[in-house]
């Protein structure tokens, strides 16, 4: 019977394959072990992210009242909420006792947190009048925010007066947010100080300002500006307050100007574990601007 060439060499590679088998049977020869997998560093983005999403309602939430912020954070997957002064959701000093514990028991209730209130009072002022009556206004915002549970309160500088040295203005800003910071410790309340302001968003300037501050309780609000890559660049920028940053504003994660993924990376290297807000413009389909919002997040976090 004559034989294919095809069965020929099917018939010798089983023959070969039984020698293979028996020879490591009779010889006591160990199996081939599997090649184990490349060790090395773990990279960046493959460490476990402990950051939360959220959104600030300025400005895709600012016409939302409270229980429709909390049921589009929840569609969307935010995890919480920064409620910004003088919008719609109504959170103000003016409430009473019992409206601030509602306020408090409607987030507790939701999958929501409420995480932080964003007020708009500043300290570079001259008139030391006004100066002493934004501090003890920014204390009554402290206490609210202490009464509808949330943990910290965002203040900001903005800008530089004319005529009066910069490092002065820098430490007037930072003895004030001192004051607040010893303010808030009593009340468990963290300060965050948003990068911003014309002059103060320099990361050289705001980074002085928390110097001058010197309190564990007083920390930065990263805010993503374009001026965060001015002077010796993003990485030296953001090693300058990455150890005393307490919470994160994005713009939106598309734009090709702003390092985002390096941001984000950067803030799980450095063990960073608050919120990261959406600062976004609004929509008229807001929870599906926000679930693309959350996936390039996720993404640039290597997570998705």
């Amino acid at each position: 019977m004559k034989t294919s060439r095809r069965q020929f060499l099917q018939t010798a590679s089983l023959s070969l394959s039984s020698l293979g088998l028996l020879s490591n049977t009779v010889l006591g020869a160990e199996p081939r072990a599997k090649a184990k997998a490349p060790t090395g560093p773990t990279p960046s983005f493959a460490k476990k992210s402990q950051m939360k999403l959220g959104t600030v309602t300025y400005n895709i939430a600012m016409d939302w009242d409270v229980p429709t912020i909390i049921k589009n954070c929840t569609e969307a997957k935010f995890e919480g909420v920064e409620l910004r002064t003088s919008h719609k959701h109504g959170v103000e000093v003016t409430l009473s006792k019992a409206e601030r514990a509602e306020i408090k028991q409607r987030f507790a209730d939701s999958p929501v947190a409420l995480a932080s209130m964003g007020s708009a009072f500043d300290y570079h002022t001259t008139d030391h009048a006004k100066l002493k009556k934004d501090i003890e206004a920014t204390k009554e915002y402290i206490v609210l925010s202490q009464d509808v549970g949330a943990t910290g309160v965002k203040v900001r500088p903005n800008g530089l007066p004319n005529g009066v040295p910069v490092e002065k203005t820098l430490e007037q800003i930072g003895r004030s947010l001192r004051e607040l910071g010893e303010f808030g410790a009593n009340h468990g309340q963290q300060i965050r100080m948003e990068v911003h302001g014309s002059g103060t968003q320099l990361i050289s300037n705001s980074k002085q300002i928390l110097d001058f501050a010197n309190h564990p309780n007083v920390g930065a609000c990263w805010n993503s500006n374009p001026t965060d890559l001015h002077g010796d660049g993003w990485d030296h920028n953001f090693n300058l307050l990455k150890k005393k940053i307490f919470t994160v504003h994005m713009r939106d994660l598309y734009l090709e100007e702003y390092p985002f993924r390096k941001l984000l990376n950067g803030l799980v290297e450095s063990g960073f574990k608050g919120f990261t807000f959406a600062e976004i413009p609004e929509s008229k389909d807001p929870v599906r601007v926000m679930k693309y919002f959350r996936s390039l997040w996720l993404a640039y976090q290597g997570l998705l």
